[in-house]
């Protein structure tokens, strides 16, 4: 593999497709697909199954994924992210793909912040500067409908997501201090938004970043400071920093002892 700092949009795709693994890790074993539904207009994610819709197998939705004696999910591999990237699968069908960040032992390989409704923008910048300010390399995203934002924070190695989930809840907590005007009132959930893994579930899922579509409209895309798109993606992915555990738990234990660590509001129920 080519070094990191000479990966751009020119670079071969499967030195992308590497990169792009290296940083949204979740679990390997299972991912999510969208589907949208012609005929009751729904779209969601549902976990990609080897047995999906097959006659006499598969009972869906009378039957949930994660509780099927029948599921054969697929795992994660380099051809789904091709997949993504490209936006259609092997069959020329529009593809987008979702992971689930909790692993199997609760922990997990990012933490991201989700921004909603109008005031994504000045909240997630509000968020962004914050993490400068406590030297957090983040990332951010707009997402898939330009209506919000992911804002990305990776780390080197799997970390107790109650661990990274701390860390995001002060990078919350600490933007609300030095700018109480703000209120995040766009904030929407963290990812994963469990400790734990949920019983009979996945936990919370997260769409993948540069998806084909949205990102000919400028969606899906990483942005700077400006908020303005990163000339190059894959040069800019390329430059991130993934952060060491003792650095995270070095700032929560000296956030949770200034009390700079509020707590987050749960999720809805996951489904799984």
């Amino acid at each position: 593999m080519e070094p990191a700092h000479l990966i751009d949009r020119h670079t071969p795709v499967e030195e992308k497709i590497r990169l792009f693994r290296s940083l949204f890790r979740g679990r390997g074993d299972i991912y999510a697909r969208r589907f949208e539904s012609r005929k009751t207009g729904r779209s969601g994610y549902a976990p990609a199954c080897a047995n999906e819709w097959v006659r006499g197998i598969c009972e869906k939705p009378r039957i949930k994924c994660a509780e099927c004696p029948h599921r054969r999910f697929l795992p994660m591999t380099d051809e789904v992210i091709r997949w993504h990237l490209s936006g259609a699968d092997a069959e020329g069908k529009p593809f987008v793909a979702g992971i689930y960040p909790l692993l199997a032992d609760d922990s997990c390989w990012f933490v991201a912040i989700d921004f909603d409704k109008s005031g994504w923008r000045e909240d997630a910048s509000a968020c962004l500067e914050t993490c400068r300010h406590l030297d957090l390399p983040a990332a951010l995203e707009r997402s898939r409908s330009g209506n919000g934002a992911h804002l990305w924070l990776f780390f080197e190695e799997p970390l107790p997501a109650s661990l990274a989930r701390r860390l995001a809840s002060h990078v919350l907590t600490e933007t609300m201090e030095r700018r109480p005007q703000v209120g995040l009132d766009s904030y929407d959930r963290l990812f994963p938004n469990q400790d734990t893994m949920p019983q009979g579930g996945f936990g919370n899922l997260i769409a993948l970043p540069l998806q084909k579509a949205p990102r000919a409209q400028a969606n899906s895309i990483f942005l700077n400071e400006d908020l303005a798109p990163w000339p190059d993606q894959w040069s800019y992915l390329a430059t991130v920093r993934k952060l060491a555990r003792e650095q995270v738990e070095k700032t929560v234990e000296q956030a949770e002892r200034r009390g700079r660590i509020l707590g987050v509001r749960l999720p809805p129920q996951d489904r799984g």
